[in-house]
């Protein structure tokens, strides 16, 4: 199945535009979330089905997806999916991929030019293929005015300098060559680690374990608050169950720290968590039950 839709929501004087590539059942339920259990999915089927869960398939339903935030008079961009006719072998879901990335931006009026950054929330294939286009056999900068914000330790857990090695595979050296290092090139490139301020209202921070990079985004506008959270959660079921990792999480006992601190601070400032692949309304505020969390009120959008 696949879909295809735009959504806007404004918080306090930044307004966050939805772009839908494609949504569907991706992979089998507990392949995703490996410790997630079966219970987990069928006693809160009421809710998951069919948004983020397909239960006759027993897969979970993700989504790719670009956030396109206009804050201070810029346009920023949160991920840029698989990106078009890319060698992804170890990937057959995403190799030779082609999708209408650009041409969904256009839909909710951005042009490539438009855009002043972009953010990698981390560098995985389906989250930074969209930095480039495909020119005369090599690869180029998509964006030719964007300042790309890419996570330092990415960079480097994924770049040559690491020899590509330390349990690496072949799709993310192909990955790195034709999606990181053409902005690299171009010198469109920051490299950040910690903290990084991108304007008054919005905030990159440190979050790692899926990857070494692993970012937020934080959205502070008036008394509006958001977090862009990456693949800190894949599904709903990890909220329920922070201590659920995806089987794409690179160090387990880190991602899991991390995943708790984001939502221990969500809950209380009644952000809006946003990840990156959730299916139906894409993003959810969360309450603390007890000791764990459970699903506030999902995201209401209007054009």
């Amino acid at each position: 199945m696949s879909s295809e839709s735009m959504h806007s929501i404004v918080l306090g004087e930044v307004e966050i535009t939805r772009v839908i590539e494609w949504q569907g059942a991706f992979a089998p339920a507990r392949g995703l979330v490996p410790e997630s259990g079966t219970e987990m999915w069928k006693g809160n089927e009421e809710w998951l089905a069919p948004d983020h869960w397909d239960p006759d398939s027993d897969r979970s339903v993700v989504a790719l997806q670009t956030w396109v935030l206009r804050s201070g008079g810029r346009t920023v961009l949160v991920d840029t999916g698989v990106g078009n006719g890319r060698e992804r072998p170890g990937s057959p879901q995403f190799h030779h991929w082609q999708g209408d990335f650009l041409e969904g931006l256009a839909r909710v009026g951005v042009q490539p030019q438009d855009v002043d950054v972009v953010v990698n929330t981390h560098v995985h294939a389906d989250h930074v293929g969209g930095n480039t286009v495909g020119v005369d056999g090599g690869w180029e900068p998509a964006f030719p005015n964007a300042q790309y914000l890419v996570p330092a330790a990415d960079d480097f857990h994924f770049g040559p300098d690491n020899a590509y090695g330390n349990g690496l595979q072949e799709d993310d050296r192909l990955m790195y060559e034709d999606s990181i290092a053409p902005i690299h090139r171009a010198g469109q490139s920051v490299l950040w680690e910690g903290i990084h301020r991108i304007d008054d209202h919005l905030t990159l921070e440190s979050a790692p374990g899926h990857t070494p990079g692993s970012s937020v985004l934080r959205l502070s506008s008036g008394s509006d608050r958001a977090v862009f959270v990456g693949d800190l959660l894949h599904s709903p079921v990890q909220i329920l169950a922070p201590s659920c990792n995806s089987c794409f999480c690179l160090d387990a006992e880190q991602a899991v720290t991390s995943r708790r601190r984001i939502l221990e601070r969500a809950a209380p400032e009644r952000e809006l968590v946003v990840p990156a692949h959730f299916g139906g309304a894409g993003a959810v505020e969360v309450r603390q039950e007890g000791d764990g969390f459970g699903l506030g009120t999902w995201a209401a959008y209007g054009r």
